[in-house]
């Protein structure tokens, strides 16, 4: 069976211990900030931990794949779709923020944007940055977002996680310390079957308008030197080493590919390392470019570029490998 097809006996089994949470053929590439892509063999949207166990359940039932969602911002869904489970999480169930002195505790529904603002308001600093991060906590934590100057690290003491493959009798959720989590660069411990439902951040106190001056002066910066659109932010992680060839948008640029489109996939005139799908657009299209540019850019100037944008149901070895959900 090619991606985007399950076993039909594997979801049967999936579909029967989820019951009535299951969502057969949920589309979920238009829950990506790329908006195009598949459906899912079968999603839940999960409202409380009674809902993790079904899915948890199905899991140990089927052998499935689980693929939790997010604000799907750095996400890339094949038109074939995910041969597996999706995990949805209710932006109303998991949608607090909890301000406690200098702590400030998120649940992982919740836009970074909106965490950066609340922290502020609350006259505390440290989280301004993440005013430019579109995802959400959890997928903050699952990949250490990061940008100007900072991550998610710098300030995250510990998270709530759920486990879908906790063996029977072991507790579903537990915490995970900042040492279990073992960020480094868009990186984490995190297995797919992991679900983070809160993070608990450590501030430091600070000036409401100093913090929401420079909170604008991120937004400003984005909004000039970053596109709009259907895209999922940085396509590429930055290689390293001394600027500017360190950067992945410099060396796609100098390899030429800046503005090159292929078919309704289009790398970005304002920004090389940002790569747009056009409304109504092919995901396939997307990652066709994405290995294109990294072939270009390998040809040119012998660096592997990796993608922080995490390709869904492609099954095909590339430039996306590390990042690729079967």
């Amino acid at each position: 069976m090619g991606p985007g097809t399950v076993d039909p006996a594997a979801l049967r089994l999936a579909m029967e211990a989820l019951g009535d949470r299951a969502l057969p053929d949920e589309p979920i590439g238009p829950l990506t900030t790329y908006r195009v892509g598949g459906p899912a063999a079968v999603a839940v949207r999960v409202l409380d931990e009674d809902d993790l166990e079904a899915v948890a359940r199905a899991r140990r039932a089927s052998a499935l794949p689980v693929l939790v969602i997010g604000r799907g911002s750095n996400l890339l869904v094949s038109d074939a779709g995910f041969a597996g489970i999706a995990v949805i999480l209710d932006p109303h169930a998991y949608g607090d923020v909890t301000v406690e002195g200098t702590s400030v505790r998120a649940a992982a529904a919740v836009p970074m944007p909106t965490l950066a603002r609340r922290s502020a308001d609350a006259g505390l600093t440290g989280l301004e940055w993440a005013v430019g991060v579109p995802g959400s906590v959890g997928g903050a934590v699952r990949m250490n977002a990061g940008g100007h100057g900072s991550d998610t690290s710098q300030h995250l003491c510990r998270a709530g996680v759920a486990d879908l493959d906790h063996a029977d009798g072991a507790p579903l959720v537990r915490a995970w310390s900042l040492a279990d989590l073992e960020l480094g660069y868009r990186h984490s411990a995190l297995a797919p079957t992991d679900v983070v439902l809160e993070a608990t951040f450590d501030l430091a106190p600070g000036d409401v308008e100093q913090s929401t001056a420079q909170i604008r002066e991120i937004v400003h910066w984005r909004r000039e030197h970053q596109p709009g659109g259907q895209n999922a932010g940085s396509v590429f992680t930055n290689p390293g080493g001394p600027a500017p060839e360190g950067s992945a948008g410099w060396l796609i640029e100098q390899a030429g590919m800046k503005g090159f489109r292929h078919g309704t996939a289009v790398v970005s005139p304002k920004h090389a390392n940002f790569i747009q799908a056009d409304p109504g657009g092919s995901s396939d299209d997307v990652a066709a470019l994405i290995a294109e540019v990294a072939e270009r850019v390998a040809d040119r100037f012998g660096v592997e570029l990796h993608t922080e944008v995490r390709m869904v149901g492609f099954g095909s070895p590339g430039p996306q490998a590390r990042w690729e959900v079967q």
